[in-house]
Formats: structure tokens, sequence, C-alpha cells
């Protein structure tokens, strides 16, 4: 059963360029992911500090295991380092 990640991330403004990178460099590692079907950064209207990622796999399994990948928690850190409070993620069903 396909589901949705939602993770919502606020930052500093100064932080916005290693933020570009480092999620551009996670997306990119996902999409190699097994059960990875696509995935879009927003970035919100009222707050441009606050960042809106939704990516959506095959299964929680595979979500959880990207989850759990080594890379992905490296560069993860790096990502909550430049965040002004803890991200938010939500996992949605269809």
């Amino acid at each position: 059963m396909a589901i949705r990640v939602l993770i919502e991330r606020k930052i500093d403004p100064e932080n916005e360029p290693a933020l570009s990178t480092l999620l551009m460099n996670l997306r990119g590692k996902a999409m190699l992911a097994k059960g990875y079907i696509s995935g879009e950064t927003l970035r919100s209207l009222e707050d441009p500090n606050e960042y809106l990622v939704i990516s959506t796999w095959n299964s929680l399994n595979d979500w959880r295991k990207w989850e759990a990948d080594k890379e992905r928690q490296e560069i993860q850190s790096k990502i909550d380092s430049l965040l002004r409070a803890p991200a938010v993620q939500r996992v949605f069903v269809y």
C-alpha cells in the first residue's frame, strides 16, 4: 500500500542555500532507494522560511528502510543542524 511522507522544516534565512543543496542531495539518493515513487519540495508563501517535503513510497516498509539508511541519516543530521526547530514528520496512507 503506497504512502506519503510529509516533512515540515523551518530554517533561518541565511541557511537557505545550504538547505537547498542538502535537500537536492538527499532527493538524488532517495530516487535510487527501493520503493521511492516521487518527491517534491514546497516553500510556504506565508513564511518563506518554512519548507514542506512530500515523498511517495510503495510501502511503509520501503520508507522505514530509507529512513534508517546510514547515508540518509548523515545528510539528515546536517539538515537538522540548519533548522530553527525539530522537523515535523507525518506519514499518510492512500
